[in-house]
C-alpha cells in the first residue's frame, strides 16, 4: 500500500484500562452512535447466538494509535456478552503486519488485527491468516468481498473503504468540474499561469507518477494491472491499446501543461498540496486523508468525484481500504472471528465514523445511511468514486507492479521514451521480476 500518513506508535492497553477509559467517555459517544445507527437488530442477534460458548477466554487485538479509542468504547460491551477478556495493544498496523511470521508462531502476536486490503491476500496465501466466514446479512457486495479474497478464500473481513475524489477550491470556482474537458479549459486562465515556467499552468494538478494515483486514469481508458479480475499474472494490462491511449493523454498534462516539477515522484505530493492550500490550483485529486490538511490550511473547498475522461468514461482508481484479519497462529479462531462479525456490524461502523475516524464504512448499511443523509460532502464522494473503483490485486505478484508501473509514468511523462515504448518496457520488466521471484 502506499498510504504514507500512518503513524507509528507502540504501547500497551489493558483490558482493565480500556473499561476505566471507556467508563470516562465512552458512554456519550455510545448514545450518539446508536442514535446515528438507528439500531442494528440483525448483527446484534447474529452476535447473541454464539454469547457463552467462549466464556473465559482472551482476545489479543492489536491496532494502530488511530484506533485505540474506538476498539476501547466497544470492548465492554464484547466482553460482558461473550464472558472473554480483550487485551489490547496499540502497534502501528504495517509494523504488525511485518512482525505477524516471526512473532506469530512464538506465541507473541495478536489474534485479531487489521490489515490493507492489499496485504490480505499475500498474507493468507503465505499461511499466516485464518479463513474467516463473512456475515451472511447484507453487509457487504461483491466488491467487498473481492477485497479480501485470494484463492477463492476470504481472509478478512472488510472493514474501511476509500478512494482517490478531486478537492476543488470554492474561492476560486463557482462548481466542481465534471469533465476533463473542463480541466483542460481552467487551464488556460491565467490565475493558474505557473510563474516559474513560462506556458506551464496550475489549474488542475494529479500526481500521475505515483502509480496509486494515475491507475484510475489507466483503468478508466480500459488498462489494468492483471486480468481475469487481478490473478492472471501472465495478462498484464499495462500496454494494451487502451492503457497506451492513457499514457499519451497524460503525457499531454506532463509535456504541455504541468510544471517540470510535477514529474519528481519524491516531492510531486508536496507541490500538489501546497499549490492548492496556497490558493494557486483550482482542483486537484488525492485521498480523503488529505482532507485534515487543506482544512488545516484554511482552504474553501468541496469534494467531488474525479471528472469523466476523455473517452467518456469514469475514473476508476484503485478500491482502498482496510480489513479485519485473523492470526493463523491464533488459539481462540472461532472467538475472533466473532470478533470480527462484531466490530464490523452497522451500530460499530457508524460509531467509528461519526465519532472517531470519519473513515468510511465498508458495512453497506452504514454507507447508505451516510449517502442517505448527505451531510458529509467528502463521505458521500468517497463512496461514489468508490462506485467506480477496481479492486486493487490481492496477491503478493502486486508488489512487483509499483516500481516499474511509476517508471513507465516517468518515461512517458518525461518524453524519454514514447508512451507505447515505456508501456511495453515496464511490462517486460514486472513479467521478468514476477518469474524470478515466485
Amino acid at each position: 500500500m502506499v498510504s504514507d500518513w500512518k503513524k507509528t506508535k507502540l504501547g500497551l492497553i489493558t483490558a482493565s484500562a480500556a473499561f476505566l477509559l471507556a467508563a470516562c467517555g465512552g458512554s456519550g459517544d455510545s448514545t450518539e452512535s446508536e442514535a446515528a445507527a438507528g439500531g442494528d437488530t440483525a448483527d446484534t442477534t447474529q452476535t447473541s447466538d454464539a454469547a457463552g460458548d467462549f466464556s473465559g477466554q482472551t482476545l489479543k487485538v492489536t491496532v494502530g494509535d488511530d484506533y485505540t479509542s474506538f476498539v476501547e468504547s466497544i470492548i465492554p460491551s464484547f466482553e460482558e456478552e461473550y464472558g472473554v477478556t480483550i487485551e489490547l495493544a496499540e502497534i502501528d498496523m504495517f509494523d504488525n503486519l511485518e512482525a505477524l511470521p516471526l512473532d506469530g508462531p512464538a506465541g507473541l502476536g495478536p489474534d485479531v488485527m487489521i490489515a490493507p486490503y492489499d496485504r490480505v491476500g499475500g498474507l493468507g496465501l503465505q499461511g499466516h491468516l485464518l479463513e474467516v466466514e463473512l456475515p451472511d446479512d447484507g453487509r457487504y457486495d461483491s466488491m467487498d468481498e473481492l477485497q479480501v479474497t485470494a484463492d477463492a478464500t476470504y481472509f478478512g473481513s472488510p472493514f474501511v473503504i476509500e478512494a482517490l475524489v478531486m478537492y476543488y477550491n470554492k474561492d476560486l470556482i463557482d462548481t466542481a468540474p465534471t469533465t476533463f474537458a473542463e480541466l483542460e479549459a481552467l487551464t488556460e486562465d491565467e490565475r493558474f499561469a505557473f510563474a516559474s515556467e513560462a506556458g506551464k499552468s496550475t489549474a488542475f494538478l494529479a500526481n500521475w507518477v505515483d502509480f496509486y494515483n494515475s491507475y484510475g486514469l489507466l483503468a478508466g481508458f480500459g488498462g489494468y494491472v492483471f486480468g481475469e479480475e487481478g490473478t492472471n499474472i501472465t495478462d498484464v494490462g499495462l500496454n494494451t491499446p487502451e492503457a497506451i491511449e492513457a499514457i499519451e493523454y497524460a503525457q499531454k498534462w506532463f509535456q504541455e501543461i504541468w510544471p517540470q516539477g510535477m514529474l519528481d515522484k519524491t516531492t510531486s505530493g508536496n507541490f500538489i498540496d501546497d499549490q492548492f492550500i496556497s490558493g494557486k490550483t483550482a482542483a486537484i485529486t488525492n485521498g480523503p486523508w488529505g482532507a485534515a490538511s487543506y482544512r488545516d490550511g484554511g482552504v474553501n473547498y468541496g469534494v467531488a468525484p474525479v471528472p469523466t475522461l476523455p473517452n467518456g468514461e469514469a475514473y476508476a482508481p484503485f478500491a482502498g481500504g482496510k480489513a479485519w484479519v485473523i492470526s493463523s497462529y491464533s488459539e481462540v479462531g472461532e472467538l475472533a472471528q466473532e470478533w470480527l462479525n462484531y466490530v464490523t456490524n452497522e451500530e460499530n461502523m457508524m460509531a467509528l465514523f461519526t465519532d472517531y475516524t470519519n473513515e468510511i464504512p465498508a458495512n453497506q448499511a452504514a454507507r447508505k445511511q451516510i449517502t442517505d443523509a448527505g451531510d458529509n460532502e467528502l463521505a458521500v464522494a468517497v463512496i461514489e468514486q468508490y462506485n467506480t473503483a477496481v479492486p486493487m490485486p490481492n496477491i503478493p505478484e502486486m508488489a512487483e507492479v509499483w516500481t516499474g508501473a511509476e517508471t513507465m509514468m516517468f518515461d512517458a511523462g518525461s518524453n524519454n521514451k514514447t508512451a507505447e515504448e515505456s508501456a511495453n518496457d515496464s511490462v517486460e520488466i514486472i513479467k521478468q521480476n514476477i518469474e524470478q521471484k515466485y
